[in-house]
C-alpha cells in the first residue's frame, strides 16, 4: 500500500559539473533542495514564505493549477498517467524572493500500492525553455548514484539544448535514486560529434525542513535560487573566454503535455 504523504526534507548539496573529451572544465556549487510531496506542499509560516514558494508556472507547461496538475497532464499525453491514490515527490528548488531557477527538478511517481511507476527529470534551460524525460523505474534503482556499478539498462538520447557549448547531439544515462538520508544523482552525456562528455553529480545530506533548518540553510546559502543563476552565467563567460565555439540552438517546440 501506499506510505501516505511524507513531510518535506531539506538538503543540503553539492553540485560538480565535470567536462571532458575536446576541452576539460570543472565546475563545482553548493545549494539546497527540497523534497517535497506535491499533493502535500510545505505550508511555511507567513514571514518565512519569501524564503520557499513552490508554484505551479514554474513547472511543465505553466498553465496548469497545481504542478501535481502539469505532471499529471504530462504523463497523460503520453499513455502513462497515474492512478488515484499515487504519490509524487519532487525534487527542487523552491522560490527564494520571487525567484527561482531549476536546471533539473527530478519527480518520483508511485502507484497506490507504493510502487515506482515512473522518473521525470524536467530540465530548464537558461532561455526560458522546458523539456521533461519520461523515465523507466530503474533510472532510481541502486542507492550510491554510481553508474558503473548499476549500469541504466537503455540511454536517453538528448533532445533539448540546455548549454550553448553542446549540441544536441548523443545520449544521457542517468542514475536517480530516490533520497533518504542521503542524496546521490548522477547524470552522463556522451556521444556528441565534437567527442565531448559531461557528467554531473548532485551529492546532499538531509536537514530538518522546519523554520529553523529553512533559516539555518537560507544564511549559509543566502539567495541560493540567484546563485545558481548568476554561476551559470558566469560559468558560461569563462568557457566562450577559452575558446568553446557556441553550438547553434535549435528552434524550440513544447512537447505535448507541456504547451
Amino acid at each position: 500500500m501506499n506510505r501516505g504523504p511524507i513531510e518535506p526534507r531539506l538538503y543540503l548539496a553539492d553540485i560538480r559539473h565535470v567536462r571532458s573529451g575536446g576541452s576539460r572544465y570543472r565546475l563545482r556549487h553548493r545549494t539546497y533542495l527540497w523534497l517535497v510531496d506535491l499533493d502535500r506542499l510545505p505550508r511555511l509560516p507567513r514571514p518565512l514564505r519569501p524564503l520557499a514558494r513552490f508554484e505551479a508556472g514554474d513547472h511543465f507547461g505553466g498553465g496548469a493549477p497545481s504542478i501535481r496538475a502539469g505532471l499529471d497532464a504530462f504523463l497523460a499525453a503520453r499513455g502513462a498517467g497515474l492512478p488515484a491514490g499515487s504519490r509524487v515527490l519532487m525534487l527542487a528548488h523552491a522560490r527564494v524572493f520571487g525567484h527561482v531557477f531549476n536546471p533539473l527538478t527530478v519527480y518520483w511517481c508511485h502507484g497506490p500500492d507504493g510502487s515506482l511507476r515512473h522518473v521525470v527529470a524536467e530540465v530548464h534551460n537558461t532561455y526560458g525553455e522546458r523539456h521533461c524525460y519520461l523515465l523507466p523505474p530503474e533510472t532510481a534503482r541502486g542507492d550510491r548514484g554510481d553508474l558503473d556499478v548499476v549500469p541504466v539498462p537503455v540511454p536517453v538520447p538528448k533532445e533539448f539544448y540546455v548549454s550553448p557549448f553542446l549540441a544536441v547531439e548523443g545520449a544521457y544515462r542517468m542514475r536517480l535514486p530516490e533520497p533518504g538520508d542521503h542524496l546521490a544523482l548522477t547524470v552522463r552525456l556522451a556521444g556528441g560529434a565534437d567527442g565531448a562528455r559531461l557528467t554531473a553529480t548532485v551529492r546532499g545530506e538531509r536537514r530538518p525542513a522546519g523554520a529553523r533548518g529553512l533559516l539555518c540553510a537560507a544564511l549559509r546559502r543566502p539567495w541560493s535560487t540567484a546563485a545558481v543563476s548568476v554561476g551559470i552565467r558566469f560559468h558560461g563567460v569563462r568557457l566562450r573566454l577559452r575558446g568553446l565555439p557556441v553550438r547553434p540552438r535549435p528552434r524550440h517546440v513544447p512537447q505535448e503535455g507541456l504547451k
